[in-house]
């Protein structure tokens, strides 16, 4: 198929959990194809994985049935040559990917992987009119039959169907690949650290001069002590405090034989006015130390989620994007924020159409064209008239709006080929409802479109297990620049606990694995976050894209930003979010707790300094 002519090598395993690092693959199935489509191999094993084989309601796969099988190790090199020279496929592919990386480590060989695809990402930039994106879904979307869920050989039979499917839809959208590179696996650099024991009380604030210690301070050692460091954090956190690896002004006191050391941390708490005792001090303080106030717990479990029932997705009433997007501890030492292109204000005013005359809604219009801030107004015109704003192509597309120089863009002839309604600037003052002749085949329910500064309440099942929610990026495919998304996980003083608490792609997991960020592509990163796990004194997370060199976000374009519970979910909220012309990072969504709730703001906040500057903000220790 053109440009989509690949060696194949299409992979589903099914596992004894959901943790790689964790857990062990069970079985495994690989078919190849060839360039031309053609299938060019199968194989497929149980595999004795030598420990308790987790969920056997899912799987079906009990000890007795693993009784007699090869270890993965057995299996490990015919395998890697079916693998070797060829791009790895599955659904969900970074699961795949990541649980055959462990195996292959312990059998101590390299996943002979360079590159792979996911065709959960691929149908993401498809965005086929279906219910979700799972992989049973898909079939029956694209007419391929299933005979038996999670078993390893007919979902790999299953996932060739959907492949070769997704394969012909893209080539008629004419889009690029997701292809994500697989670069040799460095395990230290993957492997998290074990977790830090969450603190469970609140910060009381600073250690006053002659005062006692409280339960919930935020704590920092520096330089030599007299005592193992290991043995000084141990003490306090029995304790009840919160030991940090870094300095800020939520820092309630730092422990220091050297007060007058040229470390970061001591210059950090000269500037900020933090108090300094020395080790002795601090050891007495220990003595006695008093009772703080517990963090609220959040509940997981709120109103049912059903498909008929819109309302479960409860916009609340938006607020302005000065409040809480900024980070508290060093707003005054980061550089100020760029003018964004003028938006309206989130409140309804006498700006915006009535809320009861959306003619856009279920409509999603690509604006192709004009300067950036033109572009920019045209996508706030379109949320403000009920519709989706796109930044690509695909199948969900019923509208393109062309700006000037519109002409040159790549995209306009596949636009022409599929006949989609073009317009001009004009037609956003007054659409036309949607002609019978231009119906595309919409979802039962559409994702919720969120404006700038938008809120809504996470939905939670009230029986069962409570779903990771993913916060997925998009943007346009860019050929000179790369774009990161990081997450940070903040407490009350809207700073990280500890370092783990800041995810990027140098450390992707946080120690617990309720926070990971996956790659979908070189336009797609997701944040998935475990809600339900995290600890209390978790209060906010902050999901933030950073772009790596001097391009800025004004050329980049809009970020898309979907919301979904669970990898194969389809968007249950969705964002444009527009940045000015010369930021390098961006503030895209907080999911924060508000009483018994999980909640979610879209930001769309950008900043003119980069990822690192935005790490010292909440904390992150850097160095330099």
């Amino acid at each position: 198929m053109g440009d989509y002519a690949y060696d194949w090598a299409l992979v589903d395993v099914e596992t004894s959990g959901l943790v790689a690092r964790r857990d062990r693959v069970l079985s495994v199935a690989v078919i190849t194809i060839g360039p031309d489509g053609e299938q060019t191999g199968e194989f497929s094993t149980l595999l004795n994985p030598g420990c308790d084989p987790g969920p056997v309601e899912v799987h079906g796969l009990t000890v007795e049935r693993l009784q007699g099988a090869p270890t993965f190790g057995q299996v490990a090199g015919r395998l890697g040559a079916m693998l070797q020279d060829r791009v790895l496929v599955a659904h969900n592919a970074q699961f795949d990917y990541d649980f055959l990386a462990y195996e292959f480590a312990r059998a101590r060989m390299w996943l002979p992987v360079s590159q792979r695809l996911c065709t959960l990402a691929l149908n993401r930039q498809v965005d086929p009119p279906t219910d979700d994106m799972k992989l049973g879904t898909l079939a029956a979307h694209y007419g391929v039959s299933q005979q038996r869920a999670h078993d390893a050989l007919d979902d790999t039979r299953v996932l060739a169907g959907v492949l070769r499917a997704s394969l012909r839809e893209a080539a008629r959208l004419d889009l690029p690949l997701p292809l994500v590179a697989c670069p040799p696996r460095a395990e230290s650099q993957f492997t998290p650290k074990p977790p830090k024991t969450p603190c469970a009380y609140r910060n009381p604030g600073r250690l006053t001069p002659g005062g006692p210690l409280q339960q919930g301070m935020k704590v920092a050692i520096t330089g030599e002590t007299a005592y193992a460091r290991a043995e000084l954090v141990g003490r306090a956190v029995a304790a009840g405090l919160n030991m940090m690896t870094s300095v800020s002004r939520h820092t309630s006191v730092l422990v220091t034989n050297e007060p007058a050391a040229d470390s970061t941390k001591a210059r950090r708490a000269l500037a900020e006015g933090v108090p300094v005792v020395d080790e002795q001090t601090f050891l007495r303080l220990l003595a006695d130390v008093r009772p703080g106030t517990a963090h609220e717990a959040t509940a997981v479990r709120v109103a049912p989620v059903t498909e008929p029932e819109a309302e479960q997705i409860r916009p609340v009433e938006p607020v302005s994007t000065t409040t809480s997007v900024v980070p508290a501890p060093e707003a005054s030492a980061l550089p100020t924020a760029s003018p964004c292109v003028p938006v309206p204000a989130p409140r309804q005013s006498e700006h915006l159409v009535d809320t009861l005359d959306k003619p856009l809604a279920g409509r999603r219009v690509l604006v192709l064209g004009g300067v950036h801030a033109d572009a920019a107004a045209a996508r706030i015109r379109v949320v403000q008239l009920g519709g989706s704003a796109a930044i690509n192509l695909s199948a969900s597309v019923t509208d393109v709006v062309l700006l000037p120089g519109a002409e040159g863009d790549r995209r306009m002839r596949r636009i022409t080929a599929l006949q989609l309604p073009v317009h001009d600037l004009h037609w956003l003052a007054s659409p036309a409802p949607m002609g019978d002749q231009n119906a595309v085949v919409l979802r039962p329910q559409e994702p919720h479109v969120m404006p700038r500064g938008g809120v809504i309440d996470l939905p939670m099942p009230n029986g069962g297990p409570a779903p990771e929610w993913y916060v997925t990026a998009g943007w346009a495919p860019q050929a000179d620049c790369e774009i990161d998304v990081v997450a940070f996980l903040l407490d009350e003083d809207e700073q990280v606990a500890h370092d783990e608490d800041f995810i990027f792609y140098g450390a992707p997991e946080s120690p617990a694995g309720t926070a990971r960020l996956l790659i979908g592509g070189p336009a797609e990163q997701t944040i998935a976050l475990d809600l339900a796990s995290l600890p209390p004194a978790t209060r906010k997370i902050v999901v933030a894209a950073a772009i790596d060199g001097a391009t800025t976000f004004g050329t980049v374009g809009a970020i898309q930003i979907g919301a979904a519970p669970g990898s194969s979910g389809a968007p249950l909220a969705r964002a444009t979010l527009d940045a000015a012309t010369t930021e390098r990072t961006m503030l895209l969504v907080e999911i924060y707790r508000r009483g018994p709730l999980w909640r979610l703001r879209a930001v769309g906040q950008g900043y003119d300094h980069g990822l690192d500057a935005l790490a010292r903000g909440y904390g992150v220790d850097i160095a330099g």
